[in-house]
């Protein structure tokens, strides 16, 4: 006689074995919701005030004092508690609050930038061209061309005049303001345009910025539009045309951050990437309670250009920094760095089902399912990254879930599809343990990226929790 066989219960094992990928609304409180979008107000504010690093460096320092926080000195010895900060040449920050065990037992790193792409002015920019006055830019980081034509820029930056005054540049920011664009060819006209790839149809060259359309009145001479501009600028600025051989300027979009979406579950602005995961960072060290460890935010400059000079974390200033820390207490930089972990706090892709076919789905990332974790990054065979391992993941995974803290891991996108970098691999080969987090992002590099409020507020809460675990 057939033995009768056994029923499964499938619901039963299908809940302890497999993952269930609800959205992460589906999971979350309203009150958790209402905390999110609330964290989300004065993210806005911070966006609005560092569309440059230079800007993002003084938002930090401003909320850092605000909490007690105070410059750094390299001679001092620090006690448990003490707050401080180092800002490198006005592009970079490091924050750091002093634990309770000191460096002994390694720092905990959270590590973000705070440049994004935009327009760079070249050294010689003013020029005028069949009566217009434009300036000729450089774009910085990878952009898509064509997207930053015939939208309106703001000015941004710092000039260093022949005599050493140092003038600071915003303007396009406030109402009643002039802007600034790229124009772009009228469609009645672009059939040769439009028959173009993309990434031909806007040239490099060709993103000049429209400067001016007024020339000195005068009966002759040459220059006039360029002259009648410069003299704009010099009654402002008190530059001269030389003064542009020493000065970091930058156009950027200027929308101004807003909440996209009849929810208003979502924030639309520019430099998001990586601005996004900055503030979480930043709110984290600000806001961390009687640290174990010591803990560090470091916001970087330089990422979108591979990380690269002495503010971007290709180089040794934070190495450095950790070194003062540690020599402090008696320690030996290299034995606190090899203790050492680290959230390498960038963006990632969110799938996009309007180009689904640049995503493997089943290893994506998606809005309001939390912060996004990504155990390495690079393309071309996972070249150009560090790799968490399997042990630094599941330590990572186990802190989220004990801290209620919503998470969800993938890729950047299909294999060979392209790919991307952090910093992580910066400050893995300083024998640390790095895992790249962060919060995904739909149009990413574009002048308007999209983010999803719930995910910002879990990155911040990770981090966070990041920062006051024990172990």
């Amino acid at each position: 006689m057939a033995k009768k066989k056994e029923q499964v219960d499938v619901e039963q094992l299908r809940e302890e074995l497999l993952i269930c990928r609800k959205n992460g609304y589906q999971k979350l409180s309203d009150d958790r919701v209402k905390k999110a979008d609330a964290f989300c107000e004065d993210y806005k504010v911070f966006l609005d005030h560092s569309k440059t690093e230079r800007e993002a460096v003084k938002s930090a320092i401003l909320r850092a004092e605000k909490e007690g926080f105070v410059a750094f000195d390299s001679k001092k010895t620090y006690k448990a508690g003490d707050k401080v900060y180092y800002n490198n040449r006005g592009k970079a920050l490091i924050l750091a609050v002093i634990g309770k065990n000191g460096c002994k037992d390694g720092v905990r790193i959270a590590a973000a930038h705070i440049d994004s792409p935009r327009l760079d002015l070249k050294p010689h920019p003013l020029y005028e061209k069949d009566e217009l006055a434009l300036f000729k830019s450089h774009y910085y980081g990878g952009i898509k061309k064509y997207q930053w034509t015939a939208i309106p820029l703001s000015m941004h930056g710092l000039a260093v005049l022949k005599d050493g005054t140092h003038v600071e540049i915003r303007l396009g920011e406030e109402p009643g303001e002039p802007q600034f664009c790229v124009t772009d060819l009228l469609p009645h006209l672009g059939t040769e345009q439009m028959s173009k790839t993309l990434n031909k149809a806007i040239e490099g060259e060709n993103l000049n910025i429209l400067a001016g359309s007024r020339p000195v009145r005068a009966d002759e001479g040459d220059n006039l539009f360029k002259l009648n501009t410069m003299r704009l600028i010099h009654e402002k600025y008190g530059m001269t045309e030389e003064d542009f051989v020493s000065a970091d300027i930058e156009f950027v979009p200027a929308f101004k951050a807003s909440d996209v979406g009849f929810d208003r579950s979502m924030v639309g602005g520019y430099g998001q990437d990586d601005r996004v995961c900055a503030y979480p960072s930043l709110m984290a060290v600000l806001n961390a309670k009687n640290p174990q460890h010591t803990i560090i935010t470091v916001l970087a400059d330089r990422e979108e250009i591979g990380s690269d000079g002495n503010t971007g974390l290709n180089s040794e200033f934070m190495r450095y920094f950790i070194a003062d820390l540690a020599q402090a207490e008696g320690l030996e930089p290299r034995h606190v760095l090899s203790k050492s972990k680290c959230l390498s706090a960038d963006v990632t892709a969110a799938y996009d089902p309007t180009y689904a076919s640049a995503y493997e789905k089943t290893n994506s990332t998606f809005l309001n399912n939390g912060i996004g974790m990504s155990k390495y990054t690079g393309s071309r065979g996972k070249s150009g990254t560090s790799e968490a391992s399997a042990e630094f993941v599941a330590e990572i995974r186990s802190l989220f879930e004990e801290n209620d803290v919503l998470w969800q891991i993938g890729e950047l996108g299909k294999v060979d599809g392209g790919g991307g970098g952090t910093v992580a691999m910066f400050i893995a080969n300083l024998n640390v343990d790095v895992l790249d987090v962060g919060v995904p992002v739909l149009s990413m590099h574009s002048p308007f990226e999209i983010v999803s409020k719930t995910d910002i507020y879990m990155t911040y809460k990770g981090i966070k929790a990041f920062f006051e675990s024990k172990v």
